[in-house]
């Protein structure tokens, strides 16, 4: 059988003016680059306004990373572009700031915790194929995944299904949010004064306030619901009730809304984006979709237990987050002077790491743009996994719910295919972009077919 490449977005030529690179750059960072950067491992963008260096060589994005990376914090001009919903939360933050909001958020996801939450997880899938039975004729996907994703974290994080009306308003709003503003907000990266007004896309402010009232309100709510000794015992409570370990503080409501804020952003559009191309990718490849709807059976034993039995889903879920990282790039900045691969690194650079890049690497991956679940059990697949692979960031700022996402991901993909054999659309081959997330330029269309 002739395996269909997954679909890649064209590169842009290798040179471009400033101007042409800017308007490829707001339409989508992903085609605004270079071919050459699947090569390269490391780059230099200059402009009168900035200088970035985006890196690739596995050794400097381990050094980045992993072992000084309070010496490249988060780039302040990135949370710019993300403040008007994330405020000061815990992806935005940097030094002591963001130290003491892990402290109280990260045993919140510790692995004990995954089992506590996995009744809720698996209900809001079951509603998902609910759902999907009621689908007549082709399906965008993209959208379908969204409300799985958002389901499952209010009830995981609230207690609520999406149908709740505050969670729905939620969810809608997002989806208002997530069209209109851009991962990466090209205006920041312009070295302009603090005082002058930062401009967004129409509608991103009033779509952020929106959504921050809502959640101020479910956080209010549930503060009063601890106090009163009547709160449920889920991922919201553990984490207002979780104090600092060095400061006995917790977090008020204030700061709750930003990491609500945050929490529904990585766990809802990311693994929406994820399990969307998860799903096509099995239409393409229908001899590993009958391996997955297979192994499903395990799940007829509803306990936690039953997911370690998804190991083919679970690679097939890895390799989707290779070929389609969720936050095709990350920014961080230069607090001092470097020196790499012989060049001089100035203070306040630019440093992109770009898992869109690193994981299709034509040095480091075998086959790097084809779907091949079975590398992750060659010498090749293991090497680039410690390496190359980057999903969810690395090293001390590594994402908190990346255990969460990897037992949500090849659960829902399994119990879709459980119940479905699916089948791409003809015609409408989907396009990558890059928005807050790796979507496509057009949805995702698929065919669903009872089993």
């Amino acid at each position: 059988m002739t395996q269909v490449k997954p679909p890649k977005p064209s590169a842009r030529p290798d040179r471009v003016s400033l101007w042409r690179y800017a308007k490829l750059f707001r339409q989508d960072i992903l085609s605004a680059q270079p071919a050459k950067l699947y090569r390269a491992w490391m780059a230099e963008f200059r402009t009168p306004f900035f200088r970035s260096y985006l890196v690739n060589q596995p050794d400097l994005v381990k050094l980045m990373l992993k072992e000084r990376p309070d010496d490249f914090p988060k780039s302040d001009r990135i949370a710019e572009g993300l403040k008007p919903l994330l405020g000061n939360s815990v992806f935005l933050t940097n030094g002591e700031a963001w130290k003491r909001q892990r402290r109280i958020i990260d045993p919140a996801f510790e692995g004990g915790r995954l089992k506590d939450t996995f009744p809720a997880m698996r209900s809001a899938a079951e509603a998902a194929v609910e759902r999907l039975e009621e689908r007549q004729g082709p399906v965008e996907i993209e959208e379908q995944t969204s409300h799985a994703a958002a389901d499952v974290i209010f009830r995981t994080l609230f207690s609520i299904p999406i149908e709740h009306e505050v969670a729905g308003q939620v969810f809608a709003r997002f989806r208002d949010y997530q069209r209109s503003q851009p991962l990466l907000n090209l205006a920041t990266f312009v070295p302009l004064p603090r005082w002058m007004p930062r401009f967004f896309r129409s509608g991103t402010r009033r779509n952020a306030s929106e959504i921050r009232a809502l959640i101020a309100q479910l956080t209010a709510e549930r503060m009063a619901a601890i106090e009163a000794g009547t709160a449920p015992d889920d991922l919201a409570t553990k984490i207002m009730t979780t104090r600092d370990p060095e400061t006995g503080s917790t977090f008020d409501t204030a700061e709750m809304v930003d990491q609500v804020a945050i929490f529904f952003l990585a766990g809802h559009e990311t693994s929406a984006s994820a399990l969307a191309w998860a799903l096509y990718l099995m239409a393409l490849n229908p001899d590993w979709q009958e391996k997955v709807a297979a192994e499903a059976a395990a799940l007829e034993d509803e306990a936690f237990a039953a997911v370690t039995k998804l190991k083919i889903s679970r690679d097939v879920f890895r390799e989707t987050l290779r070929l389609y990282p969720p936050v095709p790039m990350m920014v961080r900045e230069a607090a001092c002077p470097e020196r790499f691969r012989n060049r001089d690194v100035p203070k306040g650079a630019q440093m992109v790491l770009s898992p869109w890049h690193l994981h299709r690497h034509e040095r480091l991956w075998e086959n790097p743009d084809g779907f091949d679940p079975g590398r992750w059990g060659t010498e090749n697949g293991k090497q680039c996994q410690r390496d190359a692979y980057i999903p969810f960031s690395a090293g001390s700022r590594v994402c908190t719910g990346a255990g969460f996402a990897m037992v949500e991901g090849p659960l829902i993909l399994s119990m879709i295919l459980r119940r479905f054999r699916i089948e791409p659309v003809a015609g409408k081959a989907p396009v990558p972009v890059a928005h807050l997330t790796v979507r496509s330029k057009n949805g995702i269309w698929l065919q669903l077919i009872k089993r």
